[in-house]
């Protein structure tokens, strides 16, 4: 009975196999693979399944905690949230915080920033900018800390073509 939740996962991920159009076929002496290597997930898939079912953790209790693990955490929101807002002509006010819960990320603060001054930089047609302000920190706050950085850039002009 363990084997049929195994069986069914790996006959829907080889189902989705790609196969070589014969018009588009190549004339080639190797004969192409009708599949594309699905062999490893397929293993993996069916071997997770099986020994969760074996150590019977298909509960209701461990999958709802799973999910509320995964709600928290949240692998695949990035690290950083990012505001800005307009401060001024030519102007802009940056504030990063990091996420609660993460893996690395701690020393990241000021290339975030500087990838997106750059970004903001050109998307806004400017040549450069000048960092007016930079400061970054630990914020204490319950339950978890928080890393933050706030910045300010002055977006610079080109003086051989204003217009630009």
């Amino acid at each position: 009975m363990r084997i049929l939740p195994a069986l069914t996962a790996a006959l829907m991920v080889t189902a989705c196999a790609s196969v070589t159009a014969p018009e588009s076929a190549s004339t080639s002496p190797q004969p192409e693979p009708l599949t594309r290597g699905y062999g490893a997930p397929v293993a993996a898939i069916a071997g997770g399944l099986m020994m969760l079912s074996d150590l019977k953790l298909f509960k209701l209790e461990y999958i709802a905690g799973g999910l509320v693990a995964f709600a928290l955490y949240d692998p695949f929101a990035p690290t950083w949230r990012i505001e800005v807002r307009e401060a001024g002509k030519d102007r802009v006010r940056m504030a990063l915080r990091m996420k609660s819960l993460f893996t690395g990320g701690d020393g990241e603060a000021r290339q975030v920033f500087l990838r997106n001054a750059r970004e903001l930089t050109e998307a806004g047609g400017f040549v450069a900018y000048e960092i007016v302000h930079y400061e970054e920190g630990i914020e204490s706050s319950r339950p978890f800390a928080h890393r933050y950085a706030n910045a300010e850039i002055q977006l610079v002009r080109s003086h051989i073509f204003p217009t630009l």
